[in-house]
C-alpha cells in the first residue's frame, strides 16, 4: 500500500519497503529496450520517473541503464525527496548522489507539460493505485486524453510509458487505448515470494509509430 505524509500529520497509504518487487518490475519491463547489449538502446538514453515515492524504482533505473544515461524523477512531496537523502538511503545508497539523478520537485502533470517533443526514451509512472483511487484529488488530470496526448509527443520514436498499478485497471488500458497507445498488460507480485500476482504494469507504445525489436 501506499502511505504520503503530509505537512497537517494526514496520511495516504504508501508502498511498503517490504514490498518492492513489483516497482522493480515496473522498472524492469520498462527499460529494456534500453539497456546497454540492446541494439535498441540509444547512444544516451533519458529516463523520466513519477513519482519517488521511496526510491526504489530510482534505485533499480540506475542499476539498469548503465552509463551515459540521465534519470529524471519528478516528485510532489518535499518529505519525499527529503527521505531519499536521509534515512532511506540505508535502504537504496545514495540515490540523489549519482550523477545521472534529476530530482524535480513538483506536480506531475506540470512536469510533463513543460517538457519539449521527442524529450524521454522511457516514462515509468508510479503514482495512484488506480485511475479510480488517486492519491491526490488533482491526479485526475493525468487521465484526460490532452494529457495522454501530451505523453505520446515527449517520448522519442521508439519511447515507451509504463504504469505501476495496485490492481488491474481497464479503465486505464482502454483510455491508453483510445489515446493510440498499445498495451501490454503483466502480473506484478508485490513480494518476489508472494502467492499472488494482485499489482499491474502497464507497458504502453505509441501504436501509429514503428519500432524496432
Amino acid at each position: 500500500m501506499k502511505r504520503i505524509f503530509t505537512s497537517n500529520s494526514m496520511a495516504l497509504e504508501l508502498m511498503s519497503t517490504e514490498q518492492t518487487y513489483s516497482e522493480e518490475m515496473l522498472t524492469d519491463i520498462g527499460c529494456k529496450h534500453i539497456l546497454p547489449d540492446k541494439k535498441t538502446r540509444p547512444e544516451h538514453p533519458c529516463v523520466l520517473i513519477g513519482e519517488m515515492g521511496l526510491g526504489f524504482t530510482l534505485k533499480r533505473a540506475l542499476q539498469l541503464v548503465g552509463k551515459p544515461a540521465t534519470v529524471k524523477v519528478s516528485e510532489l512531496m518535499p518529505q519525499l525527496i527529503a527521505w531519499n537523502r536521509t534515512f532511506l538511503v540505508e535502504y537504496n545508497g545514495p540515490l540523489l548522489d549519482d550523477s545521472r539523478t534529476k530530482i524535480t520537485q513538483g506536480d506531475f502533470f506540470d512536469t510533463i507539460h513543460s517538457k519539449s517533443t521527442s524529450s524521454y526514451d522511457v516514462l515509468l509512472i508510479d503514482i495512484d493505485n488506480t485511475p479510480d483511487e488517486l492519491i491526490t484529488a488533482g491526479n485526475y488530470r493525468l487521465y484526460s486524453p490532452t494529457f495522454l496526448a501530451k505523453l505520446q509527443c515527449i517520448l522519442k520514436p521508439g519511447g515507451y510509458v509504463t504504469y505501476w498499478l495496485s490492481e488491474p485497471a481497464p479503465k486505464l488500458k482502454k483510455l491508453l487505448g483510445k489515446a493510440g497507445f498499445k498495451v501490454e498488460e503483466h502480473a506484478a507480485r508485490p513480494q518476489i515470494k508472494a502467492k499472488r500476482s494482485r499489482h499491474c504494469i502497464y507497458f504502453a507504445r505509441d501504436s501509429t509509430r514503428n519500432y524496432t525489436t
